[in-house]
């Protein structure tokens, strides 16, 4: 698919706006490219009809390039190599329509609070002022782990100097916002704040994998799904909660903000909806047909004062600022992702590569 033509209109400021209200003509850069978010951004961007993107990330020895397979772009660099480029020639890549910057370390167990902060906020940094510089779009995935222990009241306009991030990861996101902040450039820019994504292209992630993917490989193993139980007073075993938002949600809510001129500033990005953890379970049996084994296990002892009981994303800016879309089910997410990526090992992309397969079969007895 070729890149869609718009009728373009001059703005007061020179620059031009497309039809569809996209901003400038020109280059995407996706960074993460091969990730979770970031795989799924160059998919959406794909299905809009855009291809002329520059795809930026750190394989290694990982099998994360075989998300990219068949994804769309221009071309791919390393992010060793491609962050001096842009040192050495700030034009290197052309005129650039925006920046998806969704590359940073993303454990949230990470204890290296060095190499956390060169990765997620010294670069970060250094690619904002590179993005902005140029006249493009700068929309940057933050996360919903800045806002600490709250369980209620995640607003985006909470004074970001009161939020509390548990961990360096979430410490990490919310020291880039801040600078975006004191720089004055969070109005040029979308941060965007993600809850609990889960999605095709995780694979890679290890113990960072979403639920869905692990409650997949136990049942793979065992028949079960262990929970962890609860210690709070009135809450039951299975009825913790969170915000869950499948990735094709999260990734199309994202490359609108990012082309969606009016919008600017922090968004909280989920579904705006919370569930407990035995919805989410019941929902993979349901998309394997199978009878639901849950088995709650103990909760280990570090994690028992730091453990939120509720999430919730607030999304009432994100529907002001024009998204009115609706946001997948947990159930029809959980079986999308089971049944056409889960079971059958393919990329998001690369369905229609995939040969049907029937589902899985297990022992009840197991």
């Amino acid at each position: 698919m070729q890149n869609r033509p718009s009728r373009r209109t001059l703005r007061a400021d020179g620059d031009f706006v497309n039809s569809d209200g996209s901003g400038r003509d020109g280059r995407y850069v996706v960074t993460g490219a091969a990730g979770l978010i970031g795989s799924a951004v160059m998919w959406q961007l794909n299905r809009d009809g855009v291809d002329d993107i520059v795809a930026v990330d750190r394989l290694g020895s990982s099998e994360k390039w075989r998300h990219l397979v068949p994804l769309r772009f221009a071309d791919y660099l390393d992010a060793e190599e491609f962050f001096p480029r842009i040192a050495a020639d700030p034009d290197a890549f052309g005129r650039i329509a925006g920046v998806f910057h969704l590359g940073a370390c993303s454990s949230t167990t990470e204890r290296n609070a060095s190499y956390l902060v060169a990765n997620n906020v010294r670069r970060s940094q250094e690619i904002a002022r590179w993005a902005l510089a140029r006249g493009a779009r700068f929309t940057y995935a933050s996360s919903a782990a800045t806002y600490g222990a709250r369980e209620h009241d995640m607003r985006e306009d909470l004074d970001p100097y009161g939020l509390r991030p548990l961990n360096m990861y979430g410490y990490s996101k919310h020291l880039f916002d801040l600078w975006m902040r004191r720089e004055e450039l969070d109005g040029r820019a979308v941060g965007v704040k993600y809850f609990n994504v889960y999605g095709p292209n995780e694979d890679h992630k290890g113990t960072m994998r979403s639920v869905v993917a692990k409650a997949f490989e136990q049942i793979s193993a065992s028949g079960t799904i262990e929970l962890f139980k609860s210690y709070r007073e009135g809450i039951a075993d299975g009825d913790q909660t969170r915000d869950f938002l499948y990735v094709k949600d999260a990734a199309a809510i994202t490359v609108y903000l990012g082309r969606t001129p009016r919008a600017a500033g922090i968004y909280n990005v989920g579904s705006g909806v919370e569930r407990n953890w035995r919805d989410l379970a019941r929902a993979v049996f349901a998309a394997l047909q199978l009878p639901e084994r849950i088995v709650y296990v103990d909760m280990p002892e570090v994690l028992r004062g730091k453990y939120q009981y509720r999430t919730v994303a607030t999304i009432d800016r994100l529907r002001a600022a024009g998204w009115t879309a609706p946001m997948t089910s947990l159930e029809d997410g959980v079986a999308d992702y089971v049944r056409n990526y889960l079971v059958t090992g393919t990329a998001l992309g690369g369905e229609s590569d995939a040969a049907s397969s029937p589902l899985p079969t297990f022992s009840a007895t197991r």
